[in-house]
């Protein structure tokens, strides 16, 4: 009933998906006076993704990709990562970012692994943004619908972007664009991860699998149904209730920082234009 349901939803036309995509990155880029975008590559579906669209959109001498290892980095990771730089014949730069994240935790000995994790993904953003400056470039995003909704990012770390290409498409969606682009094999078909540490997946961190949870979210979100039409759906209540919880948390996530009003016209509340102000 729940394949039912959402089968639909969930299933993309990647052709048209990719032309607008890549339409979306070249106008937005271009409209900002840049002619080139820069992406963090961490051998995922999503940063493949991305870079496949900039490529269309920009050509491979206008991307620049960077892959920015942390010593638990597993060897798949950057072997996967190479293979998407070799196939797309993109500019790349690897930045390693261990002596930095351990200079710092060398004085915090009980820091978590989570704080960790956070820490290396704004570690990165910042390499990021100077390597957008050196290139004269924008920085892309590369969290999906799923991530996005979930909180399952880091906040001006993965979430800082420019531009997010790929913000729409739900991780069930994105695997579909991808098989589209011809994205490696081996990234294609591995289970997804951050590569936060050793043996880390997203599913097993999530405790449930992307195709259920994008089932749920789909019929959460876009379709607006209520827990008990979910229930009747087949969904479990928890699991139902946890993902609600997960969305309700992380809104500050998804959004500018709140500021206090002042005068009759708040930057994002009153004066917020969907495009630049004036052109």
């Amino acid at each position: 009933m729940k394949a039912d349901s959402t089968h639909a939803e969930l299933t993309i036309n990647p052709r048209l998906v990719e032309e607008i995509l890549v339409r979306f990155i070249r106008n937005e880029i271009t409209r900002a006076g840049f002619h080139r975008a820069v992406l963090g590559l961490s051998g995922g579906i999503d940063s493949s993704v991305v870079a496949y669209l900039a490529v269309k959109a920009l050509g491979p001498q206008n991307v620049l990709v960077v892959t920015m290892p942390y010593k638990t980095s597993s060897q798949a990771t950057r072997e996967d990562s190479q293979a998407a730089i070799a196939a797309l014949g993109v500019n790349s730069l690897d930045v390693p970012i261990t002596s930095q994240i351990d200079a710092y935790f060398g004085g915090l000995p009980d820091a978590s692994r989570m704080r960790l994790a956070n820490k290396c993904a704004r570690e990165r953003m910042t390499i990021l943004y100077d390597q957008s400056a050196a290139f004269d470039a924008l920085v892309l995003g590369t969290s999906n619908k799923t991530e996005l909704l979930l909180g399952y990012s880091t906040q001006f770390g993965d979430l800082a972007s420019a531009i997010n290409p790929v913000g729409d498409l739900y991780k069930t969606q994105l695997r579909q664009l991808a098989a589209h682009l011809n994205v490696p094999a081996q990234i294609l078909n591995k289970d997804p991860s951050g590569d936060l540490w050793v043996g880390q997946t997203d599913e097993g961190e999530l405790g449930f699998t992307y195709a259920d949870v994008d089932r749920l979210l789909v019929l959460l979100v876009d379709r607006r149904w209520q827990p008990a039409q979910l229930v009747r759906a087949g969904f479990a209540p928890d699991f139902i209730e946890r993902v609600l919880r997960m969305i309700r948390r992380n809104q500050y996530k998804r959004r500018l920082p709140v500021i206090a009003k002042l005068t009759h016209r708040t930057v994002d509340r009153d004066f917020r234009y969907p495009r630049d102000w004036g052109t």
